[in-house]
């Protein structure tokens, strides 16, 4: 299964196969277990159960590389009208959201840094009056860079604002190192996206960066946000925080919406913050295929829903 997640990366942004994906009646079924719904309803929906559940959310509007000024704004727009309706459902401090830079024009030609900069802070403004916050996502190595870079003008005036940091990437310790510092917030994962060998570890290098990198944060005066879903990497973790003797509010676990759900009512249930990361919108297919990347069990998954329907 490991020898698939390059295809499965490299299909995940082809246009013609997502175009296939999108038509086909059997697909939606199986991604519905992965995205909360095509709506802003359902986004809210999904997340109230999770509340409900004792759980933490994430909410993403999805959509990735836009690649118009007009796409740009409509998911500023969605954002902005989905902030305002967790603070009219009085979910501020339990729902947070996440934004792809590259949903908000970071790609586009020219001036798209400064287009995705505008466009993050109004999304920042809106949260703020709902009373909660704002993580940037991570995407591939090329927008490293300009993300850090839109992150540090944000935080002069949001200093709440997350930042993710991807542990296959051979510079994410130093990043790690230059983002522990106090009230900075930042979510550790380990990579979803095909990378060259020259910026990032593969295999059981992958595991080994992540786990110095948790211990620079655990050890800073930050909040990490431990995003694995692995259970050998949750067992390190736990060990890990209870060596840097880390209160329950000083850190959250976060896992994706559809994988290990029990685990994640688990660990809610044993007193810890536990956020779960819920996409919803039409654009799912560039996430969806990401995911099945990342883990056998879910191609399994997706496969054998594909043949029961026949």
């Amino acid at each position: 299964m490991t020898l698939l997640r390059e295809p499965l990366l490299a299909a995940a942004r082809s246009p013609r196969l997502r175009t296939v994906a999108e038509k086909s009646r059997l697909a939606r079924p199986v991604v519905n277990r992965f995205v909360a719904g095509s709506k802003e309803r359902d986004a809210l929906r999904v997340a109230g159960e999770l509340i409900g559940s004792g759980m933490l959310v994430s909410l993403d509007f999805l959509g990735e590389d836009t690649t118009s000024r007009q796409q740009a704004d409509h998911t500023i727009s969605a954002y902005r009208s989905l902030l305002a309706e967790l603070a009219r459902a009085g979910h501020g401090g339990r729902v947070e959201v996440s934004v792809k830079l590259s949903a908000i024009g970071q790609s586009l030609p020219g001036d798209g840094q400064r287009i995705a900069l505008d466009g993050a802070r109004a999304i920042c403004e809106a949260a703020e009056l709902a009373g909660t916050t704002v993580t940037l996502d991570m995407e591939d190595h090329t927008t490293t860079d300009s993300t850090l870079a839109i992150l540090g003008e944000l935080r002069g005036d949001f200093p709440w604002v997350g930042a993710v940091l991807q542990a296959y990437l051979k510079r994410t310790e130093g990043d790690c190192r230059d983002l522990a510092g106090d009230g900075s917030r930042v979510r550790l994962c380990k990579g979803a996206y095909a990378e060259p060998d020259s910026v990032a570890f593969t295999g059981e290098a992958v595991e080994e960066s992540y786990l110095r990198c948790l211990d620079v944060l655990l050890g800073g005066d930050g909040y990490p946000m431990i995003a694995t879903h692995d259970p050998a990497m949750l067992a390190t973790a736990r060990s890990m925080v209870a060596e840097h003797a880390r209160a329950a509010d000083t850190f959250e676990f976060q896992m994706l919406f559809g994988v290990r759900p029990d685990e994640q009512r688990a660990i809610a249930a044993a007193g810890n913050r536990m956020r779960v990361y819920v996409p919803y919108g039409d654009e799912w297919y560039g996430y969806f295929m990401r995911r099945l990347a990342e883990r056998p069990a879910n191609l399994t998954f997706f496969l054998r829903s594909l043949a029961s329907k026949r």
